[in-house]
């Protein structure tokens, strides 16, 4: 479905963000991104979707050239692959249904645009997402009334409305508490089955991506240290990651991995 060949970026301030990634992610798989901050697990993530080019390699999807392509063809493959992000980015001052309804803008004829008026089948659809994420009595409330879980679930039915096949999540949880951050991470892995959509997660609580994911993939210094089953990652994987950080302690006693 993805694959990365021999991938680098640097950026203008000559950091290596990612360096000669090589990696395959298939339909249907829940990936989680881990590492420390600055380790480039947004970059990995955000080169899929073409937020950020490349500098070399490919990536490439189902056959196609992702770097490659150019004008409306990167507007196609954004439709493909939804996008959630830590901050939801949605208009908190209008309706749930226009902030979900937002993801059929770009196809719009041009008088629909001008006036706002979409089509019934588009508000069917938006509809729907909002019923697969557990929120279809917010419709016809105001965004800035919701709680931080509830717009999250937005921007998941604003994403699940494109019929995308794969999902990029940006942090979803890091702005949430814990039981909400499980509300939601409950709704990504039952769309991965229920849809087979894949997922492809960048979270720092290594607890919630070694519970949530079924493969892991370490990023340190811009460069992928570890790529396995979430049952392979032991004490040692991770240290391997994180290093001697005070950002992330395995406690040699007990196994037991914090962050501190």
């Amino acid at each position: 479905m993805i694959e990365f060949i021999n991938v680098n970026k640097t950026y203008t301030n000559n950091i290596k963000a990612l360096q000669n990634i090589n990696l395959k992610i298939n339909q249907g798989e829940f990936v989680a991104i881990i590492g420390l901050s600055g380790a480039g697990k947004s970059t990995l993530l955000r080169c899929i979707n073409r937020m950020h080019d490349i500098t070399s390699g490919k990536i490439m999807m189902n056959q196609v050239e992702v770097n490659a392509i150019r004008g409306s063809d990167v507007r196609k493959l954004r439709k493909r692959v939804g996008m959630i992000f830590q901050s939801f980015n949605l208009i908190t001052r209008t309706t749930v249904l226009k902030n979900v309804l937002v993801s059929f803008v770009p196809e719009l004829t041009l008088w629909r645009k001008v006036t706002g008026v979409f089509t019934k089948g588009q508000k069917i659809k938006a509809l729907t997402a909002l019923d697969q994420v557990g929120i279809l009595d917010k419709a016809y409330v105001r965004v800035n009334q919701l709680s931080g879980g509830q717009q999250q679930r937005v921007a998941l039915a604003r994403t699940l409305a494109q019929n995308p096949e794969i999902i990029l999540a940006d942090e979803p949880i890091a702005s949430l508490d814990p039981v909400t951050s499980r509300h939601v991470m409950d709704d990504l892995k039952r769309i991965n089955q229920a849809m087979n959509i894949s997922v492809i997660m960048n979270i720092h609580h290594v607890e919630i991506a070694l519970e949530y994911a079924n493969r892991i993939i370490g990023v340190r210094e811009g460069q992928i240290i570890f790529d396995g089953n979430s049952t392979e990652v032991t004490p040692v994987v991770l240290k391997h990651i994180y290093g001697d950080s005070t950002e992330y302690k395995v406690n040699e006693n007990t196994g037991e991995t914090a962050y501190v």
